[in-house]
């Protein structure tokens, strides 16, 4: 179809094009556009949930989808666990997800290999020696450099400024030590990697050691072994991301 066969009209939404043939008749005017000032019928509410869902790149709260589609919040809640349930028992490939104080729409991690294959790209991965570092900084958070130093007996200066490059972590004022070193802790991003919540959705140190000991009591990071460490890293296994 040539430029002469179809034109384009000005009443569509943004980023949608619509093509009709030369010489038929513009339509009125968007009815979408028309009912923007009225509250969502409950009809759509699911269904507008979810198109809000998919046209945001990131994760959205339930507050801010009530306000723009002019309905009270537990209304939109209730569309939340509606959706997250039929994509889920539809076998879709998409899941509802929620990511700190909101949600997000994922592809199903099972099928994070494919879709990284389509978009030429991987899944969200993280190195050995950073996955430690950022269990250490969640679990302990705020820590200092120096501590994740002894902890890992490795430099980790390295590994925070490529956590901190990747949003993952972020400074969170001085120790009240000598020389005042920064703290770091994790970020919104941190949880959104992980598909966590929040921070109180990570395994303790109490059910790590209980694997070990029933009678286990220690939850301090104060003191973990190398050995710990390294199983954390293990459980802090991001999951696979393609939105």
């Amino acid at each position: 179809m040539t430029p002469d066969d179809a034109d384009l009209t000005e009443d569509e939404p943004e980023n949608v094009v619509t093509l009709r043939p030369t010489g038929a008749p513009a339509r009125s005017a968007s009815p979408a556009r028309d009912s923007a000032d009225r509250p969502c019928p409950s009809d759509l509410l699911v269904a507008a949930v979810e198109a809000c869902l998919f046209a945001v790149p990131g994760v959205v709260t339930a507050s801010q989808l009530a306000a723009a589609l002019r309905v009270p919040e537990p209304h939109v809640t209730g569309a939340l666990v509606a959706l997250a349930a039929r994509l889920e028992h539809s076998g879709a490939g998409i899941r509802l997800s929620p990511v700190g104080e909101g949600w997000q729409l994922r592809t199903d991690a099972r099928l994070a290999t494919w879709v990284a294959a389509i978009r030429g790209g991987k899944p969200s991965r993280l190195t050995r020696p950073a996955t430690e570092a950022l269990a250490i900084i969640a679990f302990r958070q705020p820590v200092t450099k120096g501590l994740l130093d002894d902890i890992r007996g490795v430099d980790c200066g390295g590994v925070l400024r490529m956590l901190a490059d990747r949003g993952l972590v972020r400074t969170d004022g001085r120790a009240d030590e000598p020389g005042r070193p920064l703290t770091w802790v994790t970020t919104p991003a941190f949880l959104e990697l992980f598909g966590l919540q929040s921070l109180a959705d990570l395994p303790t140190l109490r059910d790590l050691r209980a694997l070990d000991d029933d009678a286990a009591t220690v939850t301090s990071f104060d003191g973990v072994s190398p050995e710990e460490v390294e199983r954390l890293a293990v459980l802090l296994r991001p999951t696979p991301r393609e939105v």
